[in-house]
């Protein structure tokens, strides 16, 4: 019996690990690193017909070249509503229209920008960080609780901690990892 309950805590620590480090790398994809990404405009609502609607809902978004980012709506009709949300959310983009299609060119980031960028990449880092040390917590806790009621060993006890913390020094590398992967693309000219 002792075997299901350590398989069980490692699987629920692990779920918890890996949904901190996939949300991490979500948000890291929203960063911008100078190079056209479609993810930068994912998050983005537009008022389709008086509705809020996901930009993604409404067109398909590519990024042709390193420096641009192509919207194209499934309605055309929507393509205003879909440069004012643009110009709105303020991501210092200027799309431009052709009445089919709406480019957005990607500008060059300032030395300053970059390095506002990297704060905000490493202060995710560390708010997933928590996550996964939350995930950690949970784990141990519910291994004292295993432990107490007398369904772990002593030994198995003090095994499982060691495993959890082995699992959480390994999901914390991976998001260092990715944190100065993120740094280098945006500080790279």
């Amino acid at each position: 019996m002792p075997d299901d309950n350590s398989e069980m805590i490692l699987n629920e620590a692990k779920d918890g690990m890996s949904k901190s480090l996939s949300g991490f790398q979500h948000d890291l994809a929203k960063i911008r690193t100078g190079r056209a990404n479609p993810a930068l405009l994912e998050g983005l609502q537009v008022d389709y017909y008086g509705t809020p609607t996901p930009i993604k809902k409404l067109a398909q978004l590519n990024a042709p070249e390193a420096r641009l980012i192509t919207i194209q709506p499934f309605d055309r009709s929507a393509i205003g509503e879909i440069e004012k949300a643009i110009h709105k959310a303020n991501l210092g983009f200027s799309p431009v229209s052709d009445g089919k299609i709406v480019r957005v060119p990607i500008p060059e980031l300032t030395e300053e920008r970059r390095k506002d960028l990297v704060k905000q990449v490493k202060k995710l880092g560390e708010d997933h960080k928590v996550g996964v040390r939350n995930s950690r917590r949970d784990a141990i806790a519910m291994v004292k609780e295993f432990q107490k009621d007398g369904d772990l060993a002593e030994d198995d006890a003090h095994h499982m901690s060691d495993k959890i913390q082995k699992l959480t020094d390994d999901y914390i590398a991976q998001i260092d990892k990715a944190v100065e992967a993120k740094e280098a693309d945006l500080m790279k000219v």
